[in-house]
């Protein structure tokens, strides 16, 4: 009898094992058709800066493919007039000199003025990629900006720039290896899935109030006050 009560319990344990594990499983995919689909659309709209998060740095200090891509994809953002400056962001990774330098040097070889360019050079991670862009910013009066990354990446970096109280847009760099072959674009975007899963904070965030709106609402409070 004891044995047969373990069995009766073991059944249902078994049937709510398998049920968590196909919700996380469709929670994760599909999370990860809407990381793709976002990231693949261009939304640039005329802004403060276009801010261009790092990628790896090659050794003997050349950008990667990545790194290119998205500097180029910044250039063309550049000379279209979204943005009077280029705002590059990245830290030294496994090979010298820091992604932002790196950045700098390919946009001024593609026509940019340097005194267009801002260097970030501090970040290791989205989230310092966000941060540390978030004070530069700020110092330079800006409220909205478009960010430049890989198509995966655009999703959760949009969400971070929400947080740090941004107006935010996005432009992919399509021209990627990650992107433009399909099992390296599936591996990428499932990991940025569960990133963002696991950060529901980030996941969540939402679009700040706009200006106008904002104006509008201390208007009317100082109005009442009065």
């Amino acid at each position: 009898m004891w044995h047969s009560a373990l069995r009766i319990r073991a059944v249902p344990l078994r049937r709510l094992f398998f049920a968590l594990v196909g919700l996380v499983t469709c929670g994760v995919f599909g999370l990860a058709w809407r990381v793709d689909r976002f990231g693949q659309r261009e939304r640039a709209v005329p802004a403060d800066a276009v801010v261009v998060l790092g990628a790896r740095v090659l050794p003997g200090g050349g950008p990667s493919g990545a790194l290119y891509a998205r500097v180029e994809k910044a250039v063309e953002l550049y000379r279209g007039g979204i943005a009077p400056r280029l705002v590059f962001s990245g830290g030294v990774g496994d090979n010298p000199p820091s992604e932002a330098q790196v950045m700098r040097s390919l946009a001024v070889q593609l026509g940019v003025p340097a005194e267009a360019c801002v260097l970030e050079e501090q970040s290791h991670s989205t989230e310092q990629n966000t941060r540390y862009s978030a004070e530069l910013l700020r110092s330079l009066g800006a409220r909205r900006v478009v960010v430049v990354s890989d198509p995966y990446h655009l999703l959760r970096a949009r969400q971070y720039f929400r947080l740090q109280g941004f107006e935010v847009a996005t432009s992919p760099a399509l021209l990627t290896e990650r992107n433009l072959d399909a099992v390296e674009r599936f591996y990428w975007t499932v990991r940025e899935s569960f990133a963002l899963l696991l950060h529901p904070r980030v996941l969540l965030a939402r679009p700040p109030a706009p200006l106008a709106s904002a104006a509008g609402q201390a208007s009317d409070t100082a109005t009442r006050g009065s």
